[in-house]
């Protein structure tokens, strides 16, 4: 009857309002240092069984098939993408980008352990020369790097070792080392903002070690890496999710004419 159909159309529209949410969120961090995209994940609901397979008619014949009639569709979840960003070039010596797998380590207090994990290697230097997240709030790197004021010369390989000069002619004082980290489901991560994750159940821990061993990517200094959106795609998606919201507007509609025409059968 129209009442299911009207029901499968509005869990639609409920379906692709959060989609678009999602795409909104991805072209809303389109130029966000490190940020990873997200996607809705949609699977249908359940099914009216009115007639079941296999049955045997009158004849002796069994039915080849059945008849179901489905109520519609949910969002399952939202699934982060950690696709690996541009480099971008700021020629700024505390900005770095991993080249492949891992994560930076940052202290968090509020989060499980004390610690959350960001892509983000936009760093700088607090008031006493720790290594931190050039944001609002300053998350300090794990494990920690120090360098004293007035220094320069700072250099970062990429095994993550930091080093520091303290004029031509001397050989370089080692600050402290970089180190990253890994997940075997890096989209079982749960986003907290501030371009942070933070380990779940689903994620399972975190495995550390340096950069450029095992599964590890490289250190790159003075570069940045942008954002994993694709604009041309979430525009894609954008249009997709459009035509779908009209369509299933369409259906309620119909779905609505056909009610309005039963009830009106008495006169």
């Amino acid at each position: 009857m129209a009442i299911v159909s009207l029901h499968s159309a509005a869990s639609a529209l409920s379906a692709l309002n959060t989609s678009l949410d999602v795409t909104a969120n991805n072209l809303a961090n389109v130029n966000t240092p490190g940020f990873k995209p997200s996607r809705a994940n949609f699977q249908d609901l359940l099914y009216v069984e009115r007639m079941q397979p296999g049955i045997e008619s009158s004849g002796g014949e069994r039915r080849p098939i059945g008849l179901y009639v489905g109520l519609g569709v949910q969002v399952t979840g939202t699934q982060t993408e950690f696709t690996q960003g541009s480099p971008i070039q700021t020629d700024r010596p505390l900005d770095v980008t991993i080249e492949g797998n891992g994560f930076f380590k940052v202290t968090s207090p509020d989060s499980p352990g004390g610690y959350a994990f960001t892509r983000a290697g936009h760093f700088t230097r607090n008031s006493e020369g720790q290594f931190v997240l050039a944001n609002n709030v300053g998350q300090k790197l794990e494990p920690e790097v120090v360098i004293p004021a007035g220094q320069t010369g700072i250099t970062i390989g990429t095994d993550g070792k930091v080093t520091y000069s303290l004029g031509t002619g001397v050989d370089p004082i080692e600050a402290g080392q970089i180190t990253l980290a890994s997940f075997i489901n890096p989209s079982g991560l749960k986003a907290i903002g501030g371009n942070l994750f933070e380990p779940t159940i689903a994620s399972g821990p975190a495995v550390e070690g340096n950069p450029g061993t095992d599964n590890f990517g490289l250190l790159l200094q003075n570069y940045l890496e942008g954002s994993a959106v694709d604009p041309t795609r979430e525009l894609i998606d954008l249009i997709k999710t459009q035509r779908a919201f009209e369509m299933n507007s369409n259906t309620i509609k119909t779905a609505d004419e056909t009610l309005r025409t039963v009830a009106q059968l008495k006169r």
